[in-house]
């Protein structure tokens, strides 16, 4: 779940060089402990920053309210917010910016469209382990259509900020199967997977080096597979809460098969910004 975000402006008559951002946000998730969320205004084309923030595991921000300069807030056309280390030494924005919005008069709607449009994405799947020549298909999952073979994942080009991670959740288990940039070519993990040469696509077979607790060959059975849209730097080895492509996998797991997955935005952040 992602988050709503309303931001208004109120002035103080003992300080009118000055004026109060006040958020309202809801849904954004905890960054852990070594990077904040950051809000921006654009102001005559430069990012003039209006303070840091945390947000605990419960969603609440540690800070609402953020003195700005009255000036630059009226003459701001844009709001933007990122997300940078705890410890910045660059007073710039990053790459890793998360949501975004043009000021309409007072308000401005803010949406994560700077990362990309999700609106149209697809994806395809198909269970495999073509590491180890198929000898245990349900252990292994390539994000391709079988078909050809080609690309089985439609999804837009991403800033040097963000990355795609595919994962699979099993019995409790969250593991990856390796993050990448471009959904027509192979992800950056093959930690998992066999000797064998691998499809030139995204996925993983799930064969050697299991994880504590974990028995390999895995059975995917009643799996649920998921395509995440991650902070780069990564802010957690788990997914992050961007999550437009996802699919339970039968149980028993139907093999060689191209099968679809199921796209849903519900968790993407939208929201207002008012002055």
């Amino acid at each position: 779940m992602l988050t709503a975000l309303t931001i208004s402006c109120s002035s103080d008559d003992d300080a009118a060089s000055t004026a109060s951002l006040t958020l309202n946000l809801s849904g954004l998730e905890n960054l852990g402990s070594n990077f904040v969320y950051e809000g921006w205004i654009v102001v005559n084309g430069t990012p003039v920053t209006t303070g840091t923030f945390t947000v605990n595991d419960a969603g609440a921000l540690s800070k609402t309210q953020f003195d700005v300069d009255r000036a630059q807030l009226n003459n701001a056309t844009d709001f933007v917010l990122s997300i940078e280390p705890t410890n910045d030494p660059d007073p710039a924005p990053s790459n890793t910016k998360y949501l975004a919005g043009s000021f309409s008069g007072s308000t401005a709607s803010v949406s994560t469209g700077i990362i990309g449009n999700f609106s149209t994405s697809t994806g395809k799947y198909l269970l495999g382990t073509p590491t180890n020549g198929n000898a245990n298909p349900n252990a292994g999952v390539w994000f391709m259509d079988g078909n050809g073979p080609s690309v089985g994942l439609n999804l837009p080009t991403l800033d040097a900020g963000w990355k795609y991670e595919g994962w699979v959740v099993s019995n409790g288990t969250v593991l990856s199967t390796g993050a990448f940039t471009n959904p027509n070519g192979p992800d950056m993990s093959a930690i998992y997977s066999g000797m064998m040469p691998s499809p030139p696509f995204p996925g993983e077979d799930f064969l050697v080096n299991a994880p504590s607790g974990l028995t390999f060959p895995a059975n995917l059975s009643g799996a649920t597979l998921v395509i995440s849209v991650e902070p780069f730097p990564d802010n957690s080895p788990m997914p992050f809460t961007l999550k437009p492509l996802s699919h339970n996998v039968a149980n028993p797991a139907v093999t060689g098969t191209t099968i679809n997955m199921e796209r849903s935005l519900i968790s993407f952040p939208t929201g207002t910004v008012s002055r």
